[in-house]
């Protein structure tokens, strides 16, 4: 990870934590180098998930540490979720690195498992939020006095102004815990609302993350992410995904893209016809 605040408590004693890979200002390359190369005479393998509201520079240090290495087994994956969403992410992958899949799966299963996040924040203003699609009309009434706004970002970017009588943004339509960091606006909106619309099965509550305020356009808000909570359904989901094998590094994969080099699946007359699932839309979860 790339912030030490994206790393959520794991959920039981086997999951692991994440190692931290350091801002250019606060490590020197040479430094930061001889870390990633600890990490991979430790663990074999490194993936480094960071949002897509990384600092260039820092963003630029993880590319500069995997190209002087010439290592092919560290795996950059930039995120577009918000901040607590990222931090989500990261823990079922942390989740999913201890189960019997290879490195080039773990990877590869961040995108599968970014569409069953449903992420977003409560704010009191969306005059500077440029992450969702927001109308002239909707800037103009974040300037009226008192006014908030349920936004999603994803699976599905949502926007509705909160009233009476005004539903909130449509959630997951299956069992879920509910994530839930409160910055500087005071509001229950979230748990009294947003929870029992989206029959979440707990909520739990967390710090807000240091780039929230910076990811959202500002620090009143209340941020919130919807996740699959069972490591079971977690491994049963990704186990259903059809397994293929990168013809450029030869990593194992899910989907159509490789986690480890980006490269995409080879051309369909190339190869098998794959019926994974990430071909034909997500499939709702197993049961628990």
């Amino acid at each position: 990870m790339t912030s030490a605040d994206l790393v959520l408590p794991p959920t039981d004693q086997q999951t692991p934590t994440a190692a931290l890979l350091q801002a250019p200002e606060a490590q020197a390359l040479d430094l930061a180098i001889g870390d990633m190369n600890l990490l991979l005479e430790q663990h074999g393998y490194v993936i480094a998930v960071y949002p897509t509201g990384l600092s260039p520079a820092h963003e630029r240090r993880l590319h500069a540490i995997r190209s002087v290495m010439e290592s092919d087994r560290i795996a950059l994956l930039k995120v577009d979720l918000p901040p607590l969403g990222v931090a989500v992410l990261v823990r079922q992958l942390r989740q999913l690195s201890i189960c019997d899949f290879s490195p080039g799966v773990v990877a590869s299963a961040a995108r599968l498992l970014a569409h069953y996040i449903h992420a977003g924040a409560l704010l009191n203003s969306v005059a500077r939020l440029d992450r969702v699609p927001v109308s002239l009309k909707t800037h103009a009434k974040s300037w009226v006095p008192g006014s908030q706004f349920a936004v999603l970002a994803g699976p599905n970017p949502q926007l509705v102004k909160i009233g009476t009588g005004v539903e909130p943004p449509a959630g997951p339509e299956f069992p879920t815990h509910l994530l839930v960091a409160k910055g500087q606006l005071s509001s229950e909106w979230v748990q009294q609302t947003l929870a029992p619309a989206w029959k979440v099965q707990a909520i739990q509550e967390c710090p807000v993350p240091s780039g929230s305020a910076r990811w959202w356009g500002t620090g009143k808000l209340v941020e919130f992410a919807s996740f699959l909570p069972d490591i079971s359904v977690i491994y049963q989901l990704v186990s259903s995904v059809r397994r293929e094998n990168c013809h450029w590094c030869g990593m194992e994969l899910i989907g159509d893209r490789c986690g480890f080099c980006s490269s995409p699946l080879a051309p369909a007359e190339n190869r098998m016809h794959s019926t994974g699932v990430l071909n034909h839309g997500a499939p709702a979860p197993p049961s628990s």
